[in-house]
Order: C-alpha cells, then sequence, then structure tokens
C-alpha cells in the first residue's frame, strides 16, 4: 500500500461527526446545517432538460478532451468575464473539461510535481484540504501561508522565505477564498505571476467561488485576467479552476474545466488520458447550456446577497463577523473556542456550523482557524433567518 496514504489527516467533516458525536439536540428544533458548502439553490430548469434529451449519448464513449463545442463555448465564457484578448485562448490548446474540479485539483498535482527534488507546494492555511492531499500523495512537502484578518485573510508572498520560493514547484490560491471569501487583487496576482517565472513554479488558481460576488459592476479578477493585463498572454505557468457546481447550483454534474498554459494543459490531458473520467456526453451538452446562461447565475447571486444581508442584520450585533468580498462563507470570530461554541450550537439549538481549526494547520507557531467557525449560507433564506436567529439566541447568554 501506499505509504503516503498514512500522511492524508481525516476530513473536516469526520472530525465534526466525531464533535457532535452523543449529543442530541431539542427534538422541537428541526436541524439547519450550515457546515458543508454545498449549494442548495435550484439547478436551472434547462439543464435537466437537456439531459433528458441527449440521454442517448450514453451508449457513446466520451473523449477525455471534450467535445469541441463544449471547449469552444468555454473559451466563449473566458474571454467574455475575463476580458482576455480574443486570440489568447484557443479552446483546443487551452482548456481541459474535468468531471468536477476536486478530482482536477488533485490530479494536477499527480501530473506536474517531480519527486525527485524534494518538491514543495506552498497553498493557504486555512485551505480546502484537497491541497494537502494532493501534495502528500504526489511526494511533495505542503507549505502553508497563514491568511488572518493581519493580512486581510489574503496571503502575503512577501513573507515567504526565498529558499521556500526555490523549493516551490507549485502553488495553490483560492480566490474568492474558501473559507474566507477574501478576493486576491490584480496587483497582487501579477507580483505572483513575476516571483513563479523568476523561480520556474505554477500557480495553480482555484476559482470556483468567482461568480459569488455582490458588485455587478466590479466581478473577482481572475489568474487569466491578471496575466494578459501583464502583458503575459501566452499564460505560461499560470492555470484556473473553474467549476458549475457553485456558479450554476449544479454540484452533482460535477462539471468543470482547467484552463491556462498550453503546454501544462497538454501535459495534464495526458494524465487524464490514463487516469481521468471523461465527461458524459448528455452532462457536456448540459454544460454547454450553463456555461452560455448568465441570466441564472445572476440570480444566484441576488439570492446570497439577500441571505448575507438579512443574517448580518442578526448577528452583527452579537458577534464579530463582517461580509465577505465573495463567496457563500461567513468566517465570524467566536466568543468562546471554536469547537465549544460548534458543540454548545449544535447541543442547544441544532444547528451545525464547521469549527475553523478543522480547516487548517497549526504553522509558523500558530492554527489561523482557530477562534473562527465556518457558515455555509447554503439553506433558503428563511432556514438561514432561522438559523441566525438561533446562533443569536446562543450566543446572548455567552
Amino acid at each position: 500500500m501506499n505509504p503516503d496514504l498514512n500522511l492524508l489527516q481525516p476530513y473536516p467533516f469526520e472530525k465534526l461527526a466525531k464533535l457532535k458525536d452523543g449529543i442530541t439536540p431539542p427534538t422541537e428544533l428541526t436541524h439547519i446545517p450550515l457546515s458543508i458548502g454545498e449549494p442548495r439553490h435550484p439547478a436551472p430548469q434547462f439543464v435537466e432538460t437537456i439531459i433528458s434529451d441527449n440521454i442517448k449519448g450514453l451508449s457513446s464513449y466520451p473523449v477525455t478532451r471534450g467535445s469541441d463545442e463544449l471547449r469552444q463555448t468555454i473559451a466563449q465564457w473566458l474571454i467574455s468575464r475575463f476580458q482576455l484578448p480574443a486570440d489568447s485562448i484557443d479552446a483546443a490548446r487551452h482548456i481541459a473539461p474535468v468531471n468536477g474540479t476536486r478530482e482536477a485539483l488533485f490530479a494536477f498535482a499527480q501530473a506536474m510535481i517531480d519527486r525527485t527534488t524534494k518538491p514543495l507546494i506552498i497553498m493557504p492555511n486555512p485551505f480546502y484540504q484537497i491541497y494537502e492531499g494532493a501534495a502528500f500523495l504526489s511526494g511533495a512537502e505542503p507549505w502553508f501561508i497563514n491568511t488572518t484578518s493581519d493580512t486581510g485573510y489574503l496571503p502575503d508572498f512577501d513573507a515567504v522565505p526565498e529558499a521556500i520560493w526555490q523549493r516551490c514547484q507549485l502553488i495553490y490560491l483560492c480566490s474568492p477564498g474558501n473559507p474566507t471569501g477574501a478576493v486576491i487583487d490584480s496587483t497582487t496576482l501579477t507580483r505572483l505571476i513575476e516571483l513563479a517565472h523568476k523561480h520556474d513554479f505554477i500557480i495553480a488558481s482555484d476559482e470556483c467561488y468567482s461568480e459569488l460576488y455582490f458588485d455587478e459592476a466590479n466581478p473577482p479578477v481572475g489568474l487569466l485576467q491578471a496575466a494578459a493585463d501583464a502583458g503575459y498572454s501566452d499564460y505560461a505557468r499560470c492555470v484556473i479552476f473553474h467549476s458549475l457546481s457553485k456558479r450554476s447550483n449544479l454540484p452533482g454534474l460535477r462539471s468543470g474545466f482547467v484552463a491556462g498554459d498550453a503546454r501544462l494543459i497538454q501535459s495534464f490531458l495526458r494524465y487524464r488520458t490514463y487516469h481521468g473520467c471523461a465527461m458524459s456526453p448528455p452532462f457536456q451538452a448540459a454544460s454547454i447550456a450553463a456555461w452560455s446562461d448568465e441570466a441564472h447565475v445572476k440570480q444566484n447571486r441576488i439570492w446570497y446577497n439577500e441571505k448575507f444581508n438579512a443574517v448580518l442584520d442578526i448577528l452583527q450585533p452579537v458577534l464579530d463577523v463582517t461580509k465577505p468580498d465573495a463567496s457563500f462563507y461567513l468566517w465570524p470570530r467566536c466568543p468562546i473556542d471554536e469547537t465549544e461554541f460548534a458543540r454548545g450550537l449544535f447541543a442547544q439549538q441544532n444547528v451545525t456550523v464547521l469549527p475553523g481549526s478543522y480547516l487548517s494547520r497549526v504553522a509558523h507557531g500558530v492554527n489561523p482557524g482557530e477562534g473562527h467557525v465556518r457558515l455555509a449560507l447554503v439553506a433558503p433564506l428563511d432556514e438561514c433567518i432561522e438559523a441566525a436567529q438561533r446562533i443569536r439566541t446562543f450566543i446572548d447568554p455567552l
């Protein structure tokens, strides 16, 4: 058995299940889960129709690289959304459809890391645990950049030692961030691109929350956008990951894509020919429709904005919490230990939240998730309001 499997830590929700074990919450209160970032808004009806209309496609093997139409649709969306030069994205060379970005984020490190050179992968802390698992299974050492209130919950690349950059082969970004919702600006991304060229490492930017923002005039900037604006329109060393899960409320479709540096994309496609599962034709047809429509995405943002405003009106008088730049998470600071907070809230109010320390590691002397909990505002508006009221009831006596 691969000994690196022993390096993997329990998933946050395994820890949460143990924390709640043995507790019987009030039966008169319906359980409201705010712990898992699973979109619960309705899936676009047209997607369901298209899957049904294309169900006969299941009788054919799909190709790993996806259909020409799907890749072209994704290319057009990228160019439009991130204002990229039209001639800088070639659908055949720069794009690889994938079955969800969880698989792709993990697999990318397996394809890119040279394990013969004591490799290192940099990642934010707190983080999506797939980054750490991808590092361990690729034979690399994870190195964490703490993102705290002192840094605006953003990675401080200037604080990374020169020796770490020299060993770095890959850096994972998450912008908008999970769990903080913080957005990395274009100037900072450009600085990181310059570091990547200087030290010869790859930037893997997880942008799965990029379409969940609150100011229609100022959507979050993307890595390829920053690269093109800075004159790096070949996107060398830059790769992005996008998904329909959050954008279009389609987590069960398992549809996303990887795009960027053509040389890296072609190598990743070669790896996926052996490892990856090609997307089924009905799901490709549905993905084409979803990437082609923005009306349902704008409605999605309206729903999230309503929930954030309603919940914050209830919680801000009693809890240290602010509206994020983007995403569907709140990252409040707790008045007590975050695990005690989560356990007590479940025991008294039947509301589940995720302790922040379960999403991070001790690095450079601190665990940046300590003192926080993550609230995913994915439930319907009335449930989110009810959950906020129960949280306030729980906090008042503290």
